[in-house]
């Protein structure tokens, strides 16, 4: 299971950096241009989008690097990062896979509670 949630963890943040920088950009055109975003739509806080836009992805890595040793650290590290996601940028198509996967990945590793080593994290 930490296994699953290093993997599921990575490709999270991998897939969350992604969205990042797309929506990173889109609250700086808001502020640059904000005619040209008028009919496609603005954020309602586009300080906590930039604010998750970094943060949610360096917490689906560091939450999958540290699920392997460290699977309650990991584990909370990435359920919080599914859950910034889900609440600055909304559960649509381009974060349903990230928001998924570090859920799943943060779920897994709590879920390691017997790990294979001899030291557990209850």
């Amino acid at each position: 299971m930490r296994n699953a949630a290093l993997v599921l963890g990575i490709i999270a943040g991998i897939f969350g950096m992604v969205v990042g920088f797309f929506s990173y950009g889109w609250t700086m055109l808001m502020e640059i241009a904000p005619e040209a975003t008028a009919d496609l739509g603005a954020f309602v806080n586009p300080t906590l989008v930039k604010v998750v836009s970094i943060g949610s992805p360096i917490l689906a890595i560091a939450g999958g690097a540290m699920a392997k040793v460290r699977a309650l650290w990991g584990g909370v590290l990435l359920l919080v990062s599914a859950a910034g996601m889900q609440v600055a940028l909304g559960f649509n198509l381009a974060t349903m896979f990230p928001i998924a996967m570090a859920g799943l990945g943060g779920v897994l590793a709590l879920a390691a509670g017997k790990p294979d080593e001899p030291k557990a994290h209850f």
